[in-house]
């Protein structure tokens, strides 16, 4: 067993562990340095560390956690599934801004969970046409990004048409499940969800096989809330998933949208709420998405004049032709690619912004002014 796939079998163990939730693993696993460390500690050395106690130091030492690793395993290679956990590249970074991000995700598909602009468009189970209307007209304007990928949570009404409009517009899209690979749910989806493999990915962070519970599918909402730089609510009642995860996005300081309804229309009560309490702004296209998450196609930045380039440390300069190769960059890849710290990062991109020469968009992205 090479050693990343021997640490993926460890996460998995460490996932089944009783009492032993994402944020406990992944606490456990930035104190060991991985997820072998752990589940192979001393039971003395591990009673001994705070929030973990004797109740838990013994659940890491069960070998029921193995077992269920072991058929995981035979499982997932034998589908084509992929697991990404907090120390890989794949694993969408957006997610770890989350203090209650999954210490681990099963994926299948070729989306990339790291792309520059991701909207969550999600809504009520039993849509009007008018809520149809919305997401197909939505979705239409996005798809001049054809970088943009769409997540939602493949239920019935607003996810399925917001997945369906999707792969008629050429845009990946992401459907997060509350429950396992080994099954699709509501099974009307199932055709549905063998073309998001082919042209986006479907996620969970449920094991094959696990117990189907209604509580999985709040826990799904945090994701599909995390891994979305905007969550947009298409409609909805006062009650319901897509409210939650409007709450959960808003949880995250991330940006949410609505669609207005009429004032006396049970299904638009909900984003109207959201709206009338500032916890949504009010969209009523996709150009007012585009607009509001500075999304729109900038104009072709011409050079940086050479005498304001010149008044630039090598530093700034360098950043300044990060920046001209994309219309968005992250932080996290100058961060990467400059070999700054990122204190020094952090610095050098405030004083550019302030001599007005590139803005910061939302997660964490910047472009040329």
């Amino acid at each position: 067993m090479q050693h990343n796939e021997e640490e993926i079998y460890y996460q998995i163990a460490l996932s089944f562990v009783s009492n032993i939730g994402p944020k406990m693993a992944t606490g456990l696993i930035a104190e060991f340095g991985s997820a072998k460390a752990v589940l192979t500690a001393p039971l003395k050395q591990l009673m001994k560390l705070e929030g973990v106690g004797e109740l838990r130091a013994k659940s890491l030492k069960d070998s029921k956690a193995f077992a269920l690793a072991d058929q995981e395993m035979k499982y997932i290679q034998g589908k084509n599934i992929s697991i990404l956990h907090q120390r890989l590249e794949q694993y969408p970074k957006r997610l770890l801004e989350c203090s209650d991000a999954p210490q681990l995700l099963y994926y299948k598909g070729n989306a990339d969970l790291n792309t520059t602009k991701t909207v969550a468009i999600i809504g009520t189970r039993k849509n009007t046409e008018y809520g149809q209307r919305l997401t197909n007209d939505l979705i239409e304007g996005l798809a001049k990004f054809p970088e943009i990928l769409v997540v939602s949570g493949l239920a019935h009404g607003i996810d399925t048409i917001a997945h369906k409009a999707s792969l008629k517009n050429n845009l990946k899209t992401v459907g997060v499940l509350g429950h396992g690979l080994h099954t699709i749910y509501p099974v009307a989806n199932k055709h549905l969800a063998k073309e998001m493999v082919e042209q986006g990915a479907l996620l969970t962070e449920f094991a094959a096989h696990s117990k189907m519970d209604k509580g999985n599918f709040p826990a799904r909402n945090r994701i599909v809330a995390g891994i979305s730089d905007i969550t947009v609510v298409i409609e909805s009642d006062i009650k319901g998933g897509a409210l939650i995860t409007a709450y959960l996005a808003n949880s995250y300081n991330r940006e949410v949208a609505a669609f207005p309804g009429r004032a006396y229309d049970m299904k638009s009560s909900g984003t109207n709420m959201l709206i009338r309490k500032n916890m949504a702004t009010l969209i009523a296209s996709a150009d007012d998405l585009l607009e509001f998450m500075a999304w729109q196609k900038p104009k072709k930045q011409a050079v940086v004049q050479t005498q304001l380039m010149l008044n630039l440390s090598e530093e700034e300069q360098m950043l300044i032709k990060f920046l001209q190769e994309k219309d968005t960059t992250h932080s996290d890849e100058l961060l990467q690619r400059s070999g700054l710290g990122s204190s020094a990062l952090a610095s050098h991109l405030l004083m550019l912004e302030m001599q007005g020469l590139i803005k910061s968009l939302p997660g964490k992205f910047y472009r040329l002014n």
